[in-house]
């Protein structure tokens, strides 16, 4: 038997099947800082419409974690997606720089500062620290493939960024938002400093929660006998020393309860409440009357334990949801408490120091620590016989996000933007509905957290953060009256020294001989105020980006951190947000649900990740899921996302593998040359590339996920490339019918490799290599702008319902196998009974209609759906393997068919119009 293999255009390509993705990746990303692809990219857009996507700068201080590796990713996909697109999109990636992680980092080898080093050293040693952790973080974004500019890329702690956060302030407190204010904040023990809103989070706690009695003074006044008192239920009994008032609702009616020895006054809806908590039966109690807002306005009360009698306030902060309708108010622990004190021109008296010890002059409990202190305060009520119950209650409380200890709410002088003095509330609330919020629930979310916060403090009292840089009276505290103008100066010595330059300023530098009238303050910034400026400091100081944004890209966590501090400082500086559209993406979970948590041993770590399986995978596994929820993860997970990478890959290699002796410049058939099945193909990718596109600019990763793997398994492998095989391999080599598929699989997989480029963005660049080479071929994939399908017009020929027919056939010639009638599908007849339209399709494919089936031969008759497959007794052609009765039919090749005879290099060739 003659050997025909030679004769075979069999694929062949040196593309890997075997992607070892862990080991090659790290040659491209060598290769695009060799070749400077990302400076080639900003060369070949420059003058383009440009698209600027804002990095929130990720704090500079550990390993990157799953969740940097998501955002990150992320970006990059919108990014290389919108490059594509045509636009000039850079990427310049920050990293927020100043604040308390570092600084404890570094007092973990110094001590604090002032201590080992003094403060300048220790503030060397921070910035010295943040250098190291950004250059961790730096190579493990390169890594993932994420292309910026990483050489450039912007940092709160450059000299001057620095200067701008000043010349924002500046800017800030010429408009009128800046204010001084002695109010209570967040404040941490641990930190020994103020905390934005930002800072804050919640978790439960367990507090005494205890009802006081508030004498009344002159009870002589309210029917009944024995003593009076307004009962007071509070969960904070340490806030008692500093109580100045008891506020009541004015809507309320509260009851006057007439008991054995004593008399209440108590919120008439919480009196059954009340006095099942003091164990009070309700035949033991009387109701002698009720009373509204005018007739208790005048009453004073006895503090429960101190020589002092507090007045009887009025706030609709009090509700009936629990307690007695009547509120402990101590003006220097709580914001509602603050606010009606303002009202009543109560006293802020604050008896805490920064340490959360009560000061040396509090009577009873001085130095005793806050929390610590309420057994010793429910002792003394209890003595006083002022405690009338005292019950343990688990509630949701504030907590330090770095600490994770309970904060106190602590009055102290702190500078604030004011939400409200020049209506920044207002006109923010006003830029949010202009902004786009994807999800769009993320609307309703900034505006709620907008219309409720408190003015934001923005001053902090630490080592490692940015100096305010104001200068005050000595005497009254009160500004210097220059200071914008002199900020501008400050800010100018800050761009060449950094933030020394403000600690070693002699004011005689500034203010000469009134110098002595001043001094500089010593608070620093709130570093959500450093990053927050970024909209001035970067977008409008670096020319290649602008402001407002295009798009801000963060997780869900940001509407109250970096999102809202962006959205309030370009307001108050700008009066407009900073960005036009705003997505945000969930956090990252395992498979049940839970978050990532060292001690459940669920931590994915995207190291780990790259090294198994290579960044491509994690890459392709952000892109699949849905990430406006929860995102999870485990290594199950990732090992789905591997066979379906695998899936994507071994498509492309088919490809490749058959374009092996394909030259565009000499073998590209034009699209009216092409057969019916490759115009059909070409057209499906065309239209799907359409809805790529779309998806892209939605922000719909996952969607171009499932129709690319739809792509690759149903209309590619599970269709077209199948049918083709014979087409390709028999016919010859330069046969219109050949180079037709070819032509048609160029124009398919020039689209595919740029579909997947901004997500698996290795294996693009990696397919881009062993693409067929033509004149002017881009060094990379991602100087590419999406493919230019050709013009086609279609013959309307019905493939789709080929298609569906084919997978009925298929299912016949699956129970013939498993009846052990026939072994391959080559190896059978197939007749199919249909009805028109269709009927007149498939006798129009004639003898091309087994090809379509994969069968040695096919018929057609009008009539019912019916479809009869059945064994094939014909002699096997040994070089197409296909069973028909002309083989050996030609005396010089007795093993083949006639088809196959046409088909050999000094044959007639073959001739095909379909398939």
């Amino acid at each position: 038997m003659a050997d025909y293999k030679d004769t075979l255009n069999l694929p062949t390509t040196e593309f890997p099947m075997k992607a070892n993705l862990s080991q090659r990746e790290p040659g491209y990303l060598q290769r695009w800082e060799d070749e400077k692809i990302y400076q080639q990219i900003r060369q070949q857009r420059h003058g383009k419409a440009k698209f600027i996507l804002h990095d929130g700068p990720p704090y500079a201080n550990g390993e990157i974690h799953i969740g940097h590796a998501v955002n990150k990713t992320l970006k990059d996909i919108v990014v290389k997606a919108k490059t594509l697109e045509g636009y000039d999109a850079p990427f310049v990636p920050g990293w927020d720089c100043h604040g308390l992680p570092i600084e404890l980092n570094v007092e973990k080898k110094y001590g604090k500062a002032g201590e080992k080093l003094n403060p300048k050293e220790f503030r060397h040693q921070c910035c010295e620290y943040a250098k190291t952790q950004i250059n961790v973080q730096r190579e493990a974004f390169k890594r993932l493939g994420v292309l910026g500019d990483w050489e450039n890329p912007y940092l709160t702690m450059d000299f001057v960024y620095e200067s701008n956060i000043v010349r924002a302030l500046a800017k800030i407190m010429t408009n009128g938002h800046l204010q001084q204010g002695f109010k209570p904040v967040h404040w941490c023990v641990d930190c020994r400093s103020a905390l934005a809103e930002a800072e804050v989070e919640y978790a439960d706690k367990t507090s005494p929660g205890i009802d006081i009695r508030f004498r009344v003074i002159n009870p002589e006044k309210f029917p009944g006998h024995g003593t009076l008192s307004m009962p007071v239920w509070t969960t904070t009994p340490w806030t008692l020393p500093a109580n100045e008032a008891v506020a009541i609702n004015p809507e309320f009616n509260y009851a006057l309860v007439q008991l054995e020895n004593e008399r209440l006054l108590l919120a008439e809806k919480l009196v059954a409440e009340s006095l099942q908590r003091y164990n009070i039966a309700p035949e033991q109690s009387e109701i002698l009357a009720v009373y509204t807002q005018r007739d208790l306005k005048n009453l004073r009360l006895q503090h429960p334990f101190y020589d002092k009698i507090v007045p009887l306030v009025f706030g609709e902060h009090v509700t009936l949801d629990a307690g007695t309708g009547a509120v402990h108010t101590a003006p220097a622990h709580g914001q509602e408490d603050f606010s009606i004190g303002q009202q009543y021109r109560l006293p802020v008296t604050n008896p805490v120091d920064e340490k959360g010890c009560f000061k040396p002059d509090v009577e009873l409990f001085a130095g005793e620590f806050v929390f610590k202190a309420n057994a010793h305060i429910i002792a003394v009520l209890r003595e006083k016989n002022n405690l009338l119950s005292e019950h343990a209650i688990q509630h949701s409380y504030p907590n330090c996000w770095r600490h994770k200890t309970p904060l106190i709410f602590r009055a102290t002088p702190q500078w604030f933007i004011s939400m409200d003095q020049k209506h920044l509330r207002k006109t923010a609330l006003r830029e949010i509905l202009k902004v786009i919020w994807l999800p769009d629930w993320g609307q309703a979310r900034i505006t709620g957290m907008i219309e409720g916060r408190p003015d934001w403090c923005i001053s902090r009292q630490r080592t490692w953060c940015m100096p305010m840089a104001l200068i005050v009276d000595k005497n009254t505290k009160q500004l210097h009256p220059q200071m914008p103008e002199l900020m501008q100066q400050i800010a100018d010595k800050i761009a060449t020294h950094g933030i020394d330059a403000w600690y070693e300023l002699n004011l005689t530098e500034l203010l000469g001989a009134e110098a002595d009238k001043y001094e500089k303050i010593v608070d620093t910034l709130d570093v959500w105020f450093d990053s927050g400026v970024s909209h001035f400091a970067v977008l409008d100081q670096n020319k290649a980006l602008a402001r407002p944004a295009d798009l801000y890209l963060e997780g869900s966590d940001q509407h109250r951190g970096w999102f809202q501090s962006s959205l309030l400082t370009s307001v108050a500086m700008h009066g407009k947000a900073p960005y036009k559209t705003v997505l945000t993406h969930g956090f990252t979970v395992d498979e049940k649900g839970r978050k990532m948590s060292k001690s459940l041993g669920n931590v994915v770590a995207p190291d780990k990740v790259i090294n198994t399986l290579g960044a491509d995978i994690l890459r392709l596994w952000v892109a699949a899921t849905d990430y406006r929820d929860e995102i999870a993860v485990s290594d199950e997970i990732l090992q789905r996302t591997a066979e379906a990478y695998r899936r994507i890959r071994n498509t492309a290699r088919f490809l490749l593998a058959n374009l092996h002796d394909f030259d565009p410049e000499a073998n590209l058939l034009a699209t009216n040359q092409l057969l019916s099945l490759d115009r059909w193909i070409i057209q499906q990718a065309s239209q799907l590339q359409a809805d790529i596109r779309e998806a892209y600019e939605e922000y719909q990763f996952h969607v171009i996920y499932q129709k690319l793997q739809h792509f690759c398994i149903v209309e590619l492998g599970g269709f077209y490339l199948d049918v083709i095989k014979d087409r390709q391999y028999t016919m010859q080599k330069n046969s219109h019918g050949r180079r037709s598929a070819q032509t048609a699989i160029y124009h398919v997989l020039q689209a595919i490799v740029r579909w997947i480029a901004p997500i698996l963005s290795f294996t693009a660049e990696e397919i881009w290599q062993y693409m067929p080479v033509e004149k002017n071929k881009l060094a990379s994939v991602f100087l590419t702008e999406w493919y230019v399908f050709p013009e086609l017009v279609s013959d309307q020929f019905a493939w789709e319902d080929i298609m569906t027919w084919r997978t009925e056939v298929n299912k016949q010639l699956e129970l013939k196998r498993n009846e052990g009638l026939i072994g391959s599908a080559l190896e059978a007849s197939v007749e199919i009974t249909c009805k028109e339209p269709l009927y007149s399709y498939f006798t129009k494919m004639g003898d091309e209609l087994r090809f379509a089936l994969i069968t040695s031969q096919a018929t057609v008759k009008k009539g019912p759906k019916a479809i009869i497959v059945s064994p094939v007794n014909a002699p096997k052609c040994a070089r197409c393997w296909h069973r028909r009765e002309d083989v050996g039919s030609h005396q010089d090749h007795p093993d083949i068919c006639a088809r196959c005879v046409e088909n050999l290099p000094d044959g007639a060739g073959e001739t095909r119009l379909y398939v």
